[in-house]
C-alpha cells in the first residue's frame, strides 16, 4: 500500500502567498504556518509530525521552509526517515528514504549549510542596506502597530487598573510591543509584568 503525500508549507508573513510553494505538486494533504523559519514553536509542524504515518512522503518546496538551521534540518528530516517516512524537497530535486547512501546523507549536510549560509547573507544584506538607509535619512524604521489615538487609548487602560495581559489581547499587540509603547510614552509602571 502506497502512503500518503502530505505536503508542508511555511511563509514568514501573512502577506507572503503559500499556495506557490507547492504549486502543481501532488500532495494529499497540506499543512501550513505562517511564522519565522526561526520560531522553533511551529503548530502545523508539529501536527504534521504527529499525523504522518510510515509509508508517508513529506513534500517540501525547498530545505529552509522545513527547518531553522542544519541541526534542525538533520534532527527533522533524520527522525522522519527513521520511522519510515520519506522526505522529499522540490526545490532541489532530493529525496531521502531511510535506505540512502552515504552521498546522500552528505548531500542533505552540504545543501542544508548552503541554505543556512544564505539565509545569513540575506540578514546581512538586509542590515547593510537599513544603515546605509539611516545614514541617507530614508528609513523610517517598522511601521507603529498602533496609530497615535490608540496608543493613547492603551495607556488610559492600563492607568484604569486593566491588566498589561489583557490590553495587549484587547489591542492586537504582543506584550513586548505594549511595554515599548508604555516606556515610550512615560509611563510610570511600564515595566511591571503583567
Amino acid at each position: 500500500m502506497q502512503g500518503h503525500r502530505i505536503g508542508y508549507i511555511r511563509v514568514s508573513t501573512f502577506e507572503q502567498n503559500p499556495q506557490r510553494q507547492l504549486e502543481q505538486v501532488q500532495v494529499d494533504r497540506v499543512f501550513v504556518d505562517k511564522a519565522s523559519g526561526k520560531d522553533a514553536r511551529r503548530p502545523q509542524l508539529s501536527e504534521l509530525l504527529e499525523f504522518i504515518r510510515e509509508g508517508d512522503t513529506v513534500v517540501v518546496h525547498s530545505m529552509d521552509r522545513l527547518a531553522r538551521n542544519l541541526d534542525d534540518l538533520r534532527r527533522i528530516v533524520q527522525g522522519l526517515v527513521k520511522r519510515g517516512i520519506c522526505v522529499e524537497f522540490v526545490k532541489e530535486h532530493l529525496t531521502f528514504t531511510g535506505e540512502d547512501s552515504p552521498m546522500a546523507t552528505l548531500m542533505l549536510s552540504v545543501m542544508g549549510a548552503f541554505a543556512e549560509f544564505e539565509r545569513t547573507l540575506i540578514r546581512e544584506r538586509q542590515r547593510e542596506g537599513i544603515v546605509l538607509a539611516k545614514q541617507r535619512g530614508a528609513y523610517r524604521g517598522r511601521k507603529k502597530a498602533l496609530p497615535p489615538d490608540k496608543i493613547e487609548e492603551l495607556r488610559r487602560q492600563i492607568a484604569g487598573g486593566a491588566t498589561k495581559a489583557q490590553a495587549a489581547r484587547d489591542f492586537g499587540i504582543s506584550r513586548e510591543t505594549l511595554y515599548n509603547y508604555l516606556a515610550a510614552t512615560g509611563s510610570n509602571n511600564a515595566g511591571q509584568p503583567a
